[in-house]
């Protein structure tokens, strides 16, 4: 099969398509032919050597999330058969014609999606549900506060608030503001040095319930003077640093709880386990017209070089899809 496939870390000029040996799904595993993938600031940081796939595979291949069919069942295999439509998430290898994945982290592509445009759902979508409301709590008529409102993350986080009824404030660049809006943001204000807390503060006085971070750095300590006593911030990226100042007074005076969460690093149960519940609670949403991807620009995987640099330009709004 082909793939995109790194051998030594650097800029994307690094990234070689390549044939490699195709996977053999071990017996409660399947086999995907992948249709469509996609770009995430995760696979950046992998070409650079900094964010490894654990499971250590044969080939260095990138790629988190994937959508396509099913070509083959394991023999222990019972919810899939060839032919399914289906998506899902990885710890790397899904950048790539075909990839082996345990058949309970497998999800189903909703009916109301086109298969062209799954691959823009279950990296961002489980991240931004995982991180909101099933460990940040947040629920009808909360206030949660998302950095980089138009990336994927972003995008997804927007429309999961509306969908369950919660209200949200977004950070974002001037040139994406109006993009935020039309998702549905209740408030969207520009990202720093812009002084985005003061008006924040003005907007939402009490502070917001829960606060979604991928950016870190300077922003940190802004989320806890932002958030409510005892609320939530979750920490799921580190764009903009990994170390910087913090009041750690606000941490305790406000009774703050302060959560640092990867889907990448889980172990397999806990991948599982969130997928299902995923499967459960989110994916209807879909089919029902609360829920869309948001895709920003499509490239063939021969053309991956070009994806990363888009990505790091952070001129896209919503996913960044390759093509297989």
């Amino acid at each position: 099969m082909r793939a995109a496939v790194v051998t030594e870390y650097g800029p994307p000029e690094v990234i070689v398509v390549t044939d490699v040996p195709d996977p053999v799904p071990g017996p409660d595993e399947v086999l995907v032919r992948v249709a469509h993938s996609a770009v995430n600031r995760a696979d950046t940081l992998q070409r650079q050597g900094g964010y490894p796939d654990p499971r250590r595979r044969g080939h260095e291949i990138l790629g988190l999330e994937y959508a396509g069919t099913i070509e083959a069942v394991g023999e222990r295999v019972t919810m899939w058969q060839v032919g399914d439509r289906v998506m899902g998430i990885e710890s790397g290898a899904c950048n790539a014609e075909l990839v082996a994945t345990p058949e309970r982290q497998v999800l189903a592509v909703p009916a109301s999606v086109a298969l062209a445009d799954a691959a823009a759902i279950p990296e961002v979508f489980l991240t931004a549900w995982d991180a909101l409301v099933v460990q940040g709590g947040l629920t009808s008529g909360r206030w949660a506060l998302v950095h980089a409102g138009a990336s994927g993350v972003g995008t997804a986080a927007i429309q999961i608030a509306t969908a369950i009824g919660a209200r949200i404030a977004v950070t974002c660049s001037a040139g994406k503001m109006t993009s935020c809006r039309e998702l549905g943001a209740d408030l969207v204000l520009e990202r720093s040095p812009a002084d985005w807390p003061a008006a924040l503060a003005q907007a939402v006085p009490g502070g917001v319930d829960v606060v979604l971070d991928v950016v870190g750095g300077d922003e940190v300590d802004r989320n806890l003077s932002a958030s409510r006593p005892q609320g939530t911030i979750v920490q799921v990226g580190l764009m903009g640093g990994g170390r910087t100042s913090v009041n750690l007074g606000l941490l305790l005076v406000k009774r703050l709880h302060w959560i640092g969460t990867t889907l990448r690093a889980r172990p397999i149960e806990q991948k599982i386990e969130i997928c299902r519940r995923f499967a459960a609670e989110v994916l209807p949403l879909f089919d029902g017209g609360a829920l869309r991807p948001v895709i920003d620009s499509r490239y063939g995987l021969d053309d991956i070089v070009a994806a990363h640099r888009h990505m790091e330009s952070n001129a896209n709004v919503g996913k960044i899809l390759l093509d297989l």
